[in-house]
């Protein structure tokens, strides 16, 4: 029998209940044929996940996260599982931004992409879920480049 909810946790199920999320996460899990189980603070958990996209190991919507099997045993650690936290604070972000978050979501990717050569390293949403628990390095931003190099500040430094 899994322990009481705590108040934020059942907050955050209700939430993502209602703004249509974690049934979207449902829908995703029923399509790819992936098996849900209940999981710690409220969560459901997906593993077996094994469609090209998203390539990420683990990806949320809502309050179901859906995994890769390759990264079962950090699921199966429990609430201890960095991984797991990390998700667990995307879940957050979606009880906070409802089906905005996606939208949202992609465009800070997009953003870190330009600003630090791949999608997490400047995207905020993955710096507050955590970087390094989600398995993240973080890289420094790209050197800026100026196209016209007579009018560029730092010119003969």
């Amino acid at each position: 029998m899994a322990p009481p909810l705590s108040r934020q946790h059942a907050l955050r199920r209700a939430v993502n209940l209602v703004n249509g999320t974690t049934a979207a996460g449902l829908l995703a899990a029923r399509l790819g044929r992936v098996p849900v189980r209940q999981g710690p603070g409220g969560l459901l958990l997906a593993g077996g996940w094994n469609h090209p996209l998203p390539r990420a190991a683990a990806f949320t919507l809502g309050n179901v996260i859906l995994y890769r099997s390759r990264v079962s045993q950090a699921f199966d650690a429990g609430p201890a599982s960095a991984l797991l936290r990390h998700e667990a604070r995307h879940s957050s972000q979606y009880a906070v931004l409802g089906p905005a978050f996606l939208p949202l979501y992609f465009a800070a990717a997009g953003f870190s992409k330009l600003r630090s050569g791949d999608p997490a390293s400047s995207n905020i949403f993955e710096i507050l879920a955590g970087l390094s628990d989600g398995g993240y390095r973080t890289r420094t931003s790209r050197p800026h480049r100026h196209r016209n190099h007579r009018n560029c500040p730092n010119r003969g430094v």
